[in-house]
């Protein structure tokens, strides 16, 4: 069931128990396990107001689950969780909060207007049907019937019932799982209007270019615990440069890795689409000798990317070919 049909309108102002003011989301030693499984495994984690912040990680991290106590769907096995200034099931009812969640909530019989229209009428005072289809790019489909829209405009419309309480604070779960590259853009071009607004904005995703993209911090987990927090720029700084180039040397590149050992650490030594690719901190040394004794040539030195980054901290293979060699 779609959150939005517990949303009730916003109230201005801080929460008794957040004089401040200043914090849209505050988890303390959060825990949830279902029997042996810790889905989330002791997550501390404060989000301000105004904030825009990807929640990433692996299937499996936990990234739901937390967003469910954070809509108060299911409470912590311990710790504690402060949305709004307030626990999660108030902030929800006093429509602080809306969400769009990846599936349900929908009849597919009715058109995307004939929905919102309902939805509304749950409500004490929600915003014009109107303008809540207007800002969440469907007003174009307002008469459609829900069933013929595709994943991207389905999408659209749960957006508008999340809008419909002009919550503060937007979750986000997967909000463009199966829409295509242009749904996409448009969904978050939307999006992005929304956030000039002064909304808080947390989204979980599994594309890591949305992250880059559209978030102002990145927070990243792994088998239920916060591993990496912190904005784009600084999560991805870390130290680690990629050479790539087209081999021309000798037929195992593990040589040159030895030659420059141990002054200068290399990493790794992958094969990807064709190209062999040392990630190595001081990447101009190396690409000094590959040049010089015309070992490689059309080599490409870029810093390491949010990708690398997620599949290093997560535990994934970085490479596509299953000769790579650590050193």
């Amino acid at each position: 069931m779609n959150a939005t049909a517990q949303l009730t309108p916003t109230t201005s102002g801080p929460r008794p128990d957040d004089p401040a003011g200043a914090t849209a989301l505050r988890a303390v030693d959060v825990h949830r396990h279902f029997g042996a499984v810790r889905a989330v495994n002791g997550v501390d984690l404060t989000i301000d107001r105004g904030e825009i912040v990807a929640l990433l990680g692996p299937n499996g991290a936990g990234k739901t689950t937390f967003l469910d106590m954070v809509l108060g769907f299911t409470p912590p096995t311990s710790g504690s969780v402060a949305t709004m200034g307030t626990n999660p099931t108030e902030a929800v009812r006093q429509g602080l909060v809306g969400a769009v969640l990846q599936t349900g909530g929908l009849l597919y019989d009715l058109t995307v207007r004939e929905t919102v229209v309902m939805v509304a009428a749950c409500q004490p005072g929600p915003i014009p049907v109107d303008m809540a289809l207007e800002r969440a790019g469907a007003a174009d489909i307002a008469g459609r019937k829900v069933r013929k829209c595709s994943g991207g405009e389905q999408q659209r419309l749960r957006f508008a019932l999340a809008l419909l309480t002009d919550p503060q604070l937007l979750l986000l779960d997967e909000p463009t799982a199966g829409m295509d590259v242009r749904a996409r853009k448009d969904f978050w071009d939307t999006m992005h209007a929304e956030a000039e607004r002064g909304r808080t904005v947390v989204f979980a995703t599994h594309y890591l270019q949305e992250a880059s993209d559209f978030a102002d911090r990145i927070v990243l987990m792994r088998a239920g615990e916060v591993i990496m927090d912190g904005p784009v720029a600084e999560v991805t700084d870390t130290g680690r440069r990629t050479v790539s180039c087209v081999w021309d040397g000798p037929a195992d590149p593990q040589q040159v890795v030895d030659r420059l050992d141990p002054v200068d650490t290399v990493d790794a030594v992958s094969y990807h689409h064709g190209r062999v690719r040392f990630t190595v901190p001081d990447t101009d040394r190396l690409a000094e000798l590959l040049l010089t004794e015309r070992l490689a040539h059309d080599l490409t030195i870029s810093a390491a990317s949010l990708d690398d980054v997620f599949l290093d901290l997560t535990g994934d293979p970085v490479t596509d070919n299953p000769t790579t060699t650590k050193a």
